[in-house]
């Protein structure tokens, strides 16, 4: 990492661990999990600052190697708010402090043509608010549900990519941290098989994708109404076909769901429990400025249950609703936009929605979703490198959930034993300051009115600080 010769090398690299080590203990407490991706490609990242090792990145990406890593540090606190009463899914009202971390070492090997193999050993450990209860849309998209006060060591990313040119060209590009710098066709064929995260190739946007540079909120950083697939930490195993040329792209994909509810576990019946989506996108440039839209949609199937049918079972008195599971059909739809004005302002929108009879199962628990907001960056103030973000998700249930929360029901993450029903809206402000390459802090303040669609909690103010470092 550091110089011509190996030896160097692997000093750099421990000294930037180390460095980024030492820069997470001068902050609070214990930490959580993550989704999204690990990084930047084309920008320039902290090795920058060690002399010889961007070459030396180069030099093994040459020889059939990819390397390339990141840590995130970001620490949320809420004072006391509002609550008329509780229930066993609530977010506490009394004043709450955490602070989450992550560490992603990606780790590839070219294999034959176009063909990579790639791993992401990933250290992770913290909690989110509340063990991440008590909202529609979550706080942090790098927390998850049952984190954990020590380092848990994990391989969240394995999976093995074949990339089929279809024109004869290298001026294809693709910003994914996880692939391969290129050549590129602009016209290919992509596929993936192996453990990844849903995220890693649907609902992407380019303002508001990535919890660990841009807003933090669940729902800003993918759909809030889609119940992507994954284990509570974001993950699952699946296949990925896509198809691209620059101006349209095709991906289809089928994915592992949740055993249970929320479960840590995937269902070993992929044949019966599984979820499929497609997603269209059309991109333009309107004079020299990109624009995008994205229409997704998709099925979950799970071993779950209807909530009138459990709404009914609350009412009876009957604890045991094992029997009102089956495999049932989950449709879903989002459409995904986002447009750069000029050279300082991006704008973005997304609304989904989602069949709202049978149990939300994996990520939200919101039925229908309208987010939109903005990026400006610092050109204007001599700040290049800067971000400023604001934007806000109002989010809903349908019908049936509502009457089982009344009743007293409980989902996975939501559920107050009675609910004055609101709709969920959150607003979201942050400003990234890049500090060195690769290294980047950023201040942000989330106001979210009516939590888990109760009017009779909140409002609450959630104020976060994120310190992130990659090479």
């Amino acid at each position: 990492m550091a110089g011509p010769n190996r030896p160097r090398s692997r000093l750099a690299v421990y000294a930037l661990t180390v460095a980024a080590a030492v820069a997470s203990l001068l902050l609070p407490a214990a930490a959580a999990a993550q989704r999204g991706v690990a990084g930047p490609v084309y920008q320039q990242n902290i090795d920058a600052l060690i002399e010889g090792a961007e070459e030396w990145l180069a030099r093994i990406e040459e020889q059939g190697w990819l390397l390339r890593g990141q840590m995130t540090n970001i620490v949320q606190g809420h004072p006391h708010f509002r609550a008329r009463y509780s229930g066993a899914n609530s977010l506490g009202p009394r004043r709450e402090g955490v602070l989450m971390q992550t560490v992603d070492l990606v780790i590839g090997r070219r294999l034959w043509h176009n063909a990579e193999v790639v791993a992401v050993p990933s250290p992770t450990r913290g909690y989110g608010f509340s063990d991440n209860r008590g909202l529609g849309s979550l706080a942090n998209g790098e927390a998850f549900h049952g984190g954990t006060a020590a380092w848990d060591f994990n391989l969240a990313r394995i999976f093995i990519r074949q990339t089929i040119d279809i024109s004869h060209d290298a001026t294809g590009a693709d910003d994914d941290p996880m692939r391969f710098t290129g050549p590129l066709a602009s016209e290919r064929i992509t596929l993936t098989a192996g453990k990844f995260a849903v995220w890693d190739f649907f609902d992407n946007n380019r303002y508001a994708h990535d919890a660990r540079t841009q807003f933090l909120s669940y729902a800003l950083v993918g759909t809030g109404a889609i119940d992507t697939a994954g284990d509570p930490a974001g993950y699952n195993y699946g296949v990925v076909a896509e198809w691209e040329n620059g101006t349209w792209a095709t991906r289809l994909g089928a994915f592992q769901v949740a055993r249970n509810q929320g479960g840590e576990y995937l269902d070993a019946k992929i044949l019966q429990g599984h979820q499929i989506l497609f997603q269209l996108d059309r991109f333009w440039w309107i004079g020299r400025n990109p624009g995008a839209l994205r229409l997704l949609v998709g099925n979950s199937r799970t071993r779950s249950a209807r909530y009138g049918a459990l709404t009914a079972a609350l009412g009876a008195g009957e604890e045991d609703t094992a029997a009102l599971r089956a495999y049932r059909n989950k449709p879903m739809a989002a459409l995904n936009f986002e447009q750069q004005v000029n050279e300082t302002v991006g704008i973005f929108a997304r609304i989904g929605w989602a069949d709202g009879r049978t149990q939300r199962w994996m990520f939200t628990e919101m039925d229908w979703s309208v987010s939109a907001g903005l990026s400006l960056n610092g050109w204007g103030w001599d700040r290049a490198g800067d971000t400023i973000g604001l934007a806000f998700n109002i989010g809903g249930l349908h019908g049936p959930q509502k009457r089982f929360l009344r009743a007293g029901g409980l989902g996975f993450i939501i559920g107050d034993g009675a609910l004055g029903y609101a709709p969920e809206v959150v607003t979201e402000a942050y400003y990234q300051a890049a500090l060195l390459p690769g290294l980047a802090a950023t201040a942000n303040l989330q106001l979210v009115f009516n939590p888990a669609y109760n009017a009779a909690r909140g409002p609450l103010p959630i104020g976060s600080f994120r310190l992130r470092v990659a090479f």
